[in-house]
This record gives structure tokens, sequence and C-alpha cells, in this order.
């Protein structure tokens, strides 16, 4: 059974990857291991737990946005949430079959290589999109078809959108920005979907662990997601290109 320890350290990664484009499906792989943790149902409802924490994080720090006078915002990003839930849906037998270490490592890799390379012909210029409230229809369709991309697992949500976002004319924020308010309708969607799936596994659990699990995910979300915001206005992701690579390179030498 999952204890206070283990559950403290998932949700410090689950807090603290969620949302940044590195993939939190490959840290959460490697953190069960070495934890010793075992994916059984039980710490699928875990996981359920503190992902809503994350989006709670989220929505706090975007509260100002979460308002009827932000209906057209919301239209926007219910646009881009549909490619990403019909595509789900129709090729979840599919989906589930990619899901091994070796497609995680791979994707963290590549998807590592694409963030250098938008990164190096991407300029900033007056004409980008500096306010997520001016994204387009259009702009918010292309992103959620690049949303899609983060169905094959090691690809990282937040990572397949932010580079939609930098595609279609939006400046480094403003694509971080549409990424995160976009992750509370998925992410909602997701977490509504699990937890009917596995609310029977919370009767057989720790309920403290998963309480301070909870409240851990949801610091280290809000910190983390508020640090990327100041971090993004003054350098690129090229780090967080790097950092794909480095970490994908060492998962396929340890698998």
């Amino acid at each position: 059974m999952l204890d206070i320890f283990q559950a403290i350290i998932i949700g410090i990664i689950e807090g603290f990857t969620e949302f940044l484009p590195i993939s939190s499906t490959g840290h959460m792989i490697v953190a069960s291991k070495f934890l010793g943790v075992d994916q059984d149902a039980v710490t699928k409802a875990y996981e359920v737990i503190i992902q809503f924490a994350a989006i709670l994080a989220v929505m706090l720090i975007y509260k100002e946005k979460i308002s009827f006078k932000k209906i057209n915002l919301w239209m926007k990003l219910f646009i881009a949430f549909l490619p990403l839930a019909i595509v789900g849906f129709i090729f979840k037998d599919q989906i589930k079959a990619l899901f091994n270490v070796e497609t995680v490592a791979w994707m963290f890799i590549i998807g590592g290589i694409i963030f250098l390379i938008v990164e190096y012909f991407y300029k900033e210029k007056e004409s980008h999109i500096s306010e997520v409230e001016d994204v387009t229809w259009m702009q918010a369709t292309w992103i959620g078809i690049s949303q899609v991309f983060a169905l094959i697992p090691g690809t990282s949500r937040s990572g397949a959108t932010i580079i939609g976002g930098l595609l279609v004319g939006l400046d480094r924020k403003t694509s971080s920005d549409f990424s995160f308010l976009l992750a509370i309708p998925v992410m909602g969607a997701v977490t509504a979907y699990d937890l009917l799936k596995h609310y029977k596994e919370f009767a057989d659990a720790n309920l403290l662990a998963f309480g301070v699990g909870f409240i851990v995910a949801f610091v280290v979300a809000y910190i983390t997601v508020k640090l990327f915001l100041v971090f993004i206005q003054k350098f690129s992701f090229v780090p967080f290109g790097i950092y794909r690579i480095i970490f994908g390179v060492v998962l396929l030498m340890v698998i």
C-alpha cells in the first residue's frame, strides 16, 4: 500500500512535471519503479487525486480568467479541446498499446529535438499574439490539433500545445497561458473519467497518504507554474529541450 513518504515524492513529481513541457508520464514511471510502487488500482486512484490537485492550482492562478466575461476565450479553449477528446475516444485501445518505457523515452528525445528546432527559428515579433484573449479561432483549432500528439506517451501535453502555439504566432508567455488554461478542461475530463473508473479503490486506500499527497501536489504545482511563467518571459524553451533529450537517453540506457 502507498505510504506517506511515497505519496509525498510522487506528489512532488506530479506537481512539478504536470505543466512543464517535459512530460509527467516518464517521470512518474521512473519514480514508481525507484520507490517500488506497483501500478495497481489504488495507485491509479492516487494519481487521480494529485492530478486534481494540480488542476486546482492552475485554476487558482488563472482565477480571473474563469468568468462568464471570458466566455469567448473558453469557447476557443473548448474548440482546442475537441480534437484530443475525439481522437482519444476513438483510438483509446491503440493508445494504451503504445504505453511502454521505450516509447516514452523516444518521445522525450523527439520532443526535445523539436523544441530546439522551433526555438532556433523562433524570433520575437511585434506581430505575435501577446494576450491569451486575442488568440484567434483558427489558432485555437491548430493548437488543439497539435495537442493530439500528446496522446503518445512521453510527448507532454503542455509541450505539444506550447509548440503548437509558437508555430501559429503566439509569443512564449501566451503559448504557455493558453496551454495551462487548456489543461483545465482536458485534465478535468480525464480526472472525472478516471475517478468514475477507480472510485471503489478509495475504500482500500491510505487516506492520510492521499490527503498529504494532494496538498503537496497542489503547492508544488502552484509554485512551479508561477515560476515557469516568470522564467519564460526572460528565457527560451531551449533548456527544456536539452533536458528532454538527456532524460530520454538516460531512460533508454536503464530499460
